[in-house]
């Protein structure tokens, strides 16, 4: 289980390609893109924190979690990128309120960028009786079936798509995790948007939501509002372990920087090489999982986390992290392998906590290789 000790721990930072009319001027001081993560009632406090975590990947940015009241004072000001995560666009629209929104608009209006990831990319959209701000050109359509599934699915990158993310030009099908995100079409506005990849999976099964809806529809586009540029996406790049670094590309290509080349510890596309989409029994087979980490043996806790990392499983990340605190040393273990593996590294933090007390001998020694590998991504 231990694929992330054999990756090579250089890192690298080159330039890339630039673009045309690369941004003169950002607001640090140091010279590095500040993005204002959006964090308020209706947001996925994983998503969030993942968010946070993928920024961190590009040396040449900054993370900055941003609210409503910061808005209304006008943190805006001070940032170069907004970006909104995850959770329940309508519920995030609530808590910004009119006036930010108009803000927000405003913002990119004037030449911020702006990417919406999931509900990000509901809350941009211009969608009749939806909760949505009309920035991204797309409305989002049977918004009756928001729930219908998740899991790992599959896309294809078109031509300009391949221009911004060619690490990843060369393969026919690449693969992010998708939660319940939004089924795009054009919008009944004067936007224009570029479609960078399509969905290529189906996803409905969990909701009852009908057949061939996701598929073939835009999985990540682009658009000019007024001076500034919009990136939406209907998956989660920053919760897709060896893809998350394709959030700060986004965000490059928001502000038209110059893409930068990052370490091959963190660009690995080859880690999933098919979809996995939950079925309702997977769904109920997870729910038994999870239990068995409140009240499993040492041996059912591992058989646990060997399915629920095979499979990507979307809670499992949150439930995981008592595990390194764990009565059994290989439980606390292989959680460690788990997070390491998920590239979850908001939880670094727990891991050192965790080697700092750990006695058992193979525990420290794999401690110590997934706190390494998680530095250095």
């Amino acid at each position: 289980m231990k694929h992330f000790i054999s990756i090579v721990f250089a890192v690298v930072f080159l330039g890339f390609s630039c673009t045309s009319n690369p941004v003169d001027a950002l607001n640090n001081s140091e010279g590095k893109v500040t993005v204002g993560i959006f964090e308020g009632h209706g947001g996925s406090q994983t998503c969030v924190w993942e968010t946070v975590e993928a920024i961190k990947i590009d040396e040449g940015m900054d993370a900055k979690i941003i609210t409503s009241s910061d808005i209304a004072n006008g943190v805006l000001e001070s940032i170069d990128v907004i970006i909104i995560p995850g959770g329940g666009g309508s519920r995030q629209y609530l808590n910004l309120g009119h006036e930010n929104h108009d803000r927000i608009r405003s913002f990119v209006e004037n030449g911020g960028g702006a990417v919406g990831i999931c509900a990000g990319a509901y809350f941009f959209s211009n969608t009749p009786g939806y909760a949505s701000i009309a920035i991204n050109g797309a409305e989002a359509i049977d918004i009756e079936h928001d729930n219908r599934g998740h899991g790992m699915a599959k896309f294809t990158l078109s031509e300009e798509g391949q221009k911004i993310f060619p690490e990843i030009a060369s393969r026919d099908t690449s693969f992010v995790m998708y939660y319940e995100g939004p089924v795009f079409i054009n919008a009944s506005d004067d936007i224009d948007y570029t479609v960078f990849a399509t969905m290529e999976s189906d996803v409905h099964e969990e909701g009852g939501a009908p057949a061939n809806m996701t598929n073939a529809k835009p999985f990540f586009h682009g658009n000019y509002y007024g001076k500034g540029r919009v990136f939406s996406t209907i998956a989660h790049p920053e919760a897709t372990p060896g893809m998350r670094w394709l959030i700060p590309r986004m965000v490059r290509w928001t502000l038209d920087l110059a893409f930068i080349e990052y370490s091959e510890n963190v660009v690995r596309p080859t880690l999933f090489e098919k979809e996995i989409l939950f079925s309702t029994d997977m769904l109920k087979r997870e729910s038994e999982y999870f239990s068995t980490f409140l009240y499993g043996t040492a041996e059912e806790k591992i058989a646990a986390l060997d399915w629920l990392e095979a499979n990507v499983s979307w809670d499992a990340k949150r439930l995981v992290q008592g595990l390194v605190f764990d009565s059994s040393a290989i439980v606390r273990a292989r959680a460690a392998e788990y997070i390491a593996n998920s590239e979850f590294t908001h939880y670094l933090p727990d891991l050192k906590a965790a080697l700092k007390n750990e006695n058992d001998e193979h525990a420290k020694e794999t401690f110590s290789s997934a706190i390494r590998y998680m530095e250095e991504i």
